[in-house]
């Protein structure tokens, strides 16, 4: 695969080797010589640390671990990560893969993706991955009440907010 590309949207893109994957959702890619990290566009897996975290990093390196993708970047997140729509080599999309095995929820406030909607719609009623539990905690709400109880008083109790 060549080192840069254009994608037919228009994006600048680029391809190269994956050579680490840090969570379901974020990994590095070597490409142009040297290493960049991108995290995944439109979705979010949960945290290492919460129910599936894991196995979603785990699925994800079987995916891409070593592998040559094609990331079209969408621009930075705010910990300077490269945002991108990620293609894997046979052609599916990585975003896809992960929400389709019940390994990650869209986005819904960075993604307005139909088809990224109906596959967590089909992982969700088939109790795939993450879906299997009885009570998934989103990954925003564990962040965010992982946040609150580094904050919380001595003795406060912590349960992690619920997705409705």
């Amino acid at each position: 695969m060549p080192a840069c590309a254009i994608t037919a949207k228009g994006a600048a893109g680029f391809t190269g080797k994956v050579v680490g994957v840090h969570d379901g959702d974020t990994f590095s890619v070597l490409h142009d010589g040297k290493g960049e990290k991108v995290r995944v566009n439109g979705i979010d897996c949960p945290e290492l640390g919460q129910p599936f975290g894991a196995r979603a990093k785990q699925y994800a390196s079987q995916l891409i671990f070593g592998q040559y993708v094609a990331v079209t970047a969408a621009g930075l997140d705010r910990y300077g990560r490269t945002l991108g729509d990620v293609v894997l080599a046979d052609g599916r999309s990585l975003s896809k893969e992960m929400v389709r095995a019940g390994l990650a929820w869209q986005y819904r406030e960075h993604s307005k993706d139909k088809e990224l909607a109906a596959l967590e719609a089909d992982a969700r009623s088939s109790k795939r991955g993450l879906w299997a539990d009885a009570r998934p905690v989103a990954p925003w709400a564990w962040r965010k009440a992982s946040r609150e109880k580094s904050v919380a008083p001595a003795g406060a109790s912590f349960l992690p907010a619920q997705r409705p």
